[in-house]
């Protein structure tokens, strides 16, 4: 990059996320860290969230609701730009998985192409240099979540966006803790984590954002209408946690990118991978 360091040189970042929310649990102090070191963020989101679990009834209400927490989450993180996509939300079935009632143009149901298009759209635009999706799992399984990693993969291809970083959890801390808990809880059943995420062997990129908690919290903290809504909100217990702790847990968050060799051990979006 004619001396140019690679990290410092001032690039637009484009985070794709499924639902208001998503964010701020998975790449918050990422995109704060990156604002702060004075490159453009740009947060996208394929629906508005409007069938998630909170006091008001999903609809377009909620949905309404969502996206200005979604702005108001973006404001904490110093993100420049927030486009919605415009898809419905998925929902869950009961059980888990696909929703048989789903809307009308629900994301699960979109031709990726047609989808992809729209992405790629906004990095064109944008001119991007960076690009988080999910990995294949999708995280925790949710249907959007998994169309997410579908539309952002291809839309990178047809953009021509350099990174393309999965946005995930490291599973194997991840499990060990919840095994921990279930010596207390022993009703606590753990088998579906024991295929979310990604394990610690194809993780790249361990970001430090410890020094970006206050934001990170700040974002979680926005979404309001997700903390409530159900007997035990995760984003509810998160934002109990004291911040001391709350920077500990919280202060690492992981990406996978698949061009890197296997074994990286990337700190930064930006950085280049070793060579093979």
């Amino acid at each position: 990059m004619n001396g140019v360091d690679p990290i410092s040189e001032a690039r637009t970042a484009v985070f794709f996320h499924a639902h208001p929310d998503d964010e701020a649990l998975l790449t918050a102090g990422t995109m704060a860290m990156l604002a702060a070191e004075g490159h453009r963020v740009v947060l996208v989101v394929a629906t508005s969230g409007e069938r998630g679990q909170a006091d008001v009834e999903p609809g377009e209400a909620l949905g309404a609701t969502r996206m200005s927490e979604l702005y108001a989450s973006a404001a904490a993180l110093g993100c420049a730009r927030v486009v919605n996509l415009g898809y419905a939300d998925s929902g869950l079935a009961p059980g888990g998985g696909v929703a048989d009632d789903r809307p009308e143009g629900a994301f699960i149901d979109a031709d990726v192409e047609e989808a992809a298009g729209r992405l790629a759209a906004v990095l064109t635009e944008e001119e991007a240099g960076l690009l988080t999706t999910y990995d294949p799992a999708g995280g925790y399984g949710h249907p959007d979540h998994v169309q997410v990693h579908r539309v952002g993969g291809r839309a990178a291809e047809i953009a021509a966006t350099p990174i393309v970083l999965e946005a995930t959890v490291n599973r194997d801390p991840l499990l060990r803790g919840l095994r921990l808990v279930r010596r207390f809880y022993p009703q606590l059943d753990i088998r579906a984590f024991e295929r979310a995420y990604s394990p610690a062997e194809v993780i790249t990129h361990r970001v430090g954002v410890r020094r970006f908690a206050r934001q990170k919290r700040a974002s979680m903290a926005a979404h309001a209408s997700q903390a409530t809504g159900a007997d035990t909100r995760t984003l509810g217990v998160m934002l109990k946690i004291p911040q001391p702790l709350y920077r500990l847990i919280f202060g690492t968050e992981w990406y996978v990118r698949r061009d890197a060799p296997l074994g990286s051990r990337l700190r930064h979006p930006f950085e280049p991978p070793p060579k093979a």
